[in-house]
């Protein structure tokens, strides 16, 4: 199922994302050799309707045609098929960044596939990972790192002062090469927006140029760190829509204008029709379900129970269905070096 290969294949570095798999095949990693041997791992498509990455893989090597890398580069072209047709995933796929190891999905083909990159990328002694990915709602461009380590921090604040700490959801590629090297997934806002192509690409050529990660604390006011403490997901039972009428959730028509605002207790995030019941499922850290702790209904509005930071949401209802809501974040502090 996963190729491999250490010469650029003809055509991609003019090929648009939707022309992968014709030129490609099958998932494929692509291993490049630069001055510094230890190879900085990228993924891309990882979701098939993401393409910054590959657009600021395809930028990145299209400059380098001509001279040798940095650094070695090992580049994960994942789902050809879905980008193809400009999709997350396609029907009867399960989701690529859900079934890394350490996932809680059930054992198939694809996960055996993202296994071996794992074990390949560990066994040439990896240097940093990175996982590039889009979202359809209004974010920032922010990084994401899944242990509390200033090496990580070091690695994304090249390419945000905005981080993320989160553990769940289990089964991204961020988490599966946390324990090998310094990981990172980071957000590059909409797909289609030149902006975020040149800021991904010059991420990682910023990362390709690095002799070493520092270990030293990074000062807590270069950084913005929020964890996720909670994913909201809506229930298959509960109909919803945005700004739609009827809908049991009607939820605001731009509620994604709320990510990353800083939401007081009480916010009003949906007009409630019909019965009660589990209108979400707000899984926490643990996998409790904790959608009373964080949400409540009023008046026939569902409203906020505590102040929190939302992150992804979207409008987009497919993405809802297949991924989540949204994600419910808190600030975290760290501590001052001299008290760290």
């Amino acid at each position: 199922m996963l190729k491999i290969t250490t010469d650029i294949p003809d055509g991609l570095l003019s090929a648009e994302a939707t022309e992968l798999e014709a030129l490609l095949g099958a998932p494929t990693l692509l291993h490049l050799p630069g001055r510094q041997e230890a190879p900085l791992f990228v993924s891309v498509l990882l979701h098939g309707n993401e393409d910054t990455g590959f657009y600021a893989v395809r930028k990145l090597l299209n400059k380098y045609r001509e001279q040798k890398l940095p650094r070695a580069l090992s580049v994960f072209f994942a789902n050809v098929s879905a980008a193809a047709q400009g999709r997350r995933r396609l029907d009867g796929q399960p989701d690529y960044n859900r079934i890394w190891p350490g996932s809680d999905q059930p054992d198939g083909p694809e996960q055996a596939m993202l296994a071996e990159v794992v074990q390949r990328m560990e066994r040439r002694g990896i240097f940093a990972a990175i996982d590039v990915h889009n979202n359809t709602g209004l974010n920032p461009h922010y990084a994401c790192v899944n242990r509390i380590d200033h090496r990580y921090f070091h690695l994304a604040t090249l390419f945000s002062r905005t981080l993320v700490y989160f553990t769940r959801p289990r089964g991204v590629a961020s988490l599966a090469f946390a324990p090998l090297c310094p990981s990172v997934t980071v957000e590059c806002g909409r797909p289609g927006q030149a902006h975020g192509v040149d800021h991904a690409m010059e991420f990682i050529e910023a990362a390709l140029h690095l002799s070493e990660i520092p270990v030293h604390p990074v000062a807590p006011h270069d950084i913005d760190l929020f964890h996720t403490v909670v994913t909201v997901t809506v229930p298959e039972a509960v109909d919803f829509g945005f700004g739609r009428a009827g809908a049991t959730l009607d939820f605001l028509p731009d509620i994604d204008h709320l990510n990353f605002r800083e939401l007081p207790e009480g916010t009003g995030l949906a007009r409630v029709n019909g019965a009660g019941g589990e209108l979400l499922e707000a899984r926490d850290e643990r996998g409790r379900n904790v959608w009373r702790e964080y949400f409540y209904v009023e008046d026939g509005i569902l409203r906020l129970r505590r102040p929190v930071m939302p992150s992804m949401f979207t409008l987009d209802e497919r993405i809802v269905r297949q991924d989540c809501l949204c994600y419910l974040m808190e600030r975290y502090e760290l501590m001052p070096p001299e008290q760290g």
